[in-house]
C-alpha cells in the first residue's frame, strides 16, 4: 500500500510541536493558530497511519512510532530547505560546478581563508582544485576543463584569455641538493651553470626554452623538480615558499646572476566560458585592486 505523500507544512508543524513541547508553542513560531497545528498533525498521523503523539497527558509527549520518525521528517526538511536554497542560488546564476586550477608558484595565507567563505556563501557547490603550470593552465581553461586558473605572469595570453594580477607575487631561486658540486661555490656564473645538468618545467602543451643551454632534464610541476632537485640530478629554479613548506632534504639556494626573482602571478579565465557567480566572486577575491562591477573584466584583445 502506498501511503500519501506527507505535506511540507504538517511535516514542520510536526517537528515544531516536538522540539518546543507543546502544539501552542508550535503555532506562535510558525505565525499559524493552535487548531491549524493541531488539524496538521492529525492530517500527518492520518496519513502515516501511525500516532506520533500521546495527548493524554497535559502536554502532548512523542509516541515510540513519533520519536523515531521525527529524525526523517528533519532530514525531509532539511533537504527540501537545500533543495529550494540550490535552485534559487542556479537560477540567479550560481554554476554547479567550479573548477580552479593553480601554480606552485601561487601561495597565499589568505587563500584558506577564501575557501572557507566559499563553502560559507555556497555550500552546494561542487568545488575543484588542480594543479598545472604555464601553458597547461591556460589550454585547461580553452578547453572547458577549469573556469579560473592562478599561474606565473606571462610575456604575452591568446586574444580570448582574460587576465588580472594577482594580490600576490612568488620568490624564485636557484636550488642544489647540499651534496651537488655547486652547492659550496659562494656565487656561480652562467657558464658554471651550463655545465652542470638543468632541472626545468616543461608543460605537457608545449616546449619552454632552457634558460641556460646544456643538458637538462623537465618536469611539468615544480614539485617533481623539487624532488629531482633533492636527489642531486641538477639545479632547479623553484618558488622559494615551495622549498620551505615541502623540502625533505637539504637544499642550498645558489647565489647567481639574476637571482632570485621576483615573479608576478596572474589570474587568468577563458572568455568562450563566462563566469557563474562563484566564479566571479573567487575572481574579485584573487585579484589585486579588481573593482567588484559585477562582472570580470574583459579578456586581452
Amino acid at each position: 500500500m502506498t501511503l500519501p505523500t506527507p505535506s511540507t507544512e504538517s511535516l514542520r508543524a510536526f517537528a515544531e510541536a516536538a522540539a518546543l513541547g507543546s502544539f501552542s508553542a508550535a503555532a506562535r513560531k510558525l505565525a499559524r493558530s493552535q487548531s491549524t497545528i493541531s488539524e496538521a498533525i492529525a492530517n500527518l498521523e492520518i496519513d502515516l497511519g501511525v500516532a506520533l503523539f500521546d495527548r493524554r497527558a497535559r502536554q502532548p509527549q512523542l509516541t515510540e512510532a513519533g520519536r523515531l520518525l521525527l529524525a526523517q521528517a528533519r532530514e525531509v526538511l532539511a533537504a527540501q530547505e537545500r533543495l529550494a536554497r540550490t535552485a534559487g542560488a542556479l537560477s540567479a546564476g550560481l554554476e554547479s560546478r567550479l573548477t580552479l586550477v593553480v601554480s606552485d608558484t601561487y601561495q597565499s595565507p589568505r587563500y584558506e581563508a577564501m575557501l572557507a567563505e566559499l563553502d560559507r556563501r555556497y555550500p552546494e557547490l561542487e568545488f575543484e582544485c588542480l594543479i598545472s603550470e604555464g601553458a597547461d593552465v591556460l589550454a585547461l581553461l580553452q578547453q572547458g576543463r577549469a573556469q579560473l586558473g592562478l599561474l606565473a605572469s606571462q610575456r604575452q595570453y591568446p586574444p580570448d584569455i582574460g587576465v588580472a594580477s594577482a594580490a600576490e607575487a612568488t620568490e624564485m631561486g636557484l636550488f642544489v641538493a647540499a651534496t651537488h658540486a655547486l652547492a659550496g661555490q659562494r656565487q656561480v656564473t652562467r657558464r658554471e651553470l651550463s655545465c652542470h645538468r638543468e632541472l626545468r618545467l616543461n608543460t605537457f602543451v608545449e616546449q619552454e626554452e632552457p634558460v641556460v643551454t646544456g643538458r637538462c632534464w623537465s618536469a611539468p610541476s615544480y614539485l617533481l623538480l623539487l624532488e629531482m632537485a633533492e636527489q642531486g640530478f641538477g639545479w632547479a629554479p623553484l618558488p622559494r615558499w615551495l622549498v620551505e613548506r615541502f623540502g625533505t632534504r637539504p637544499l642550498v639556494e645558489l647565489d647567481a646572476p639574476g637571482w632570485p626573482r621576483r615573479s608576478a602571478v596572474d589570474v587568468v579565465w577563458c572568455a568562450a566560458q563566462p563566469l557563474g557567480v562563484a566564479g566571479h566572486w573567487v575572481l574579485q577575491r584573487l585579484a589585486a585592486g579588481l573593482p567588484d562591477t559585477g562582472a570580470p573584466p574583459a579578456p586581452l584583445l
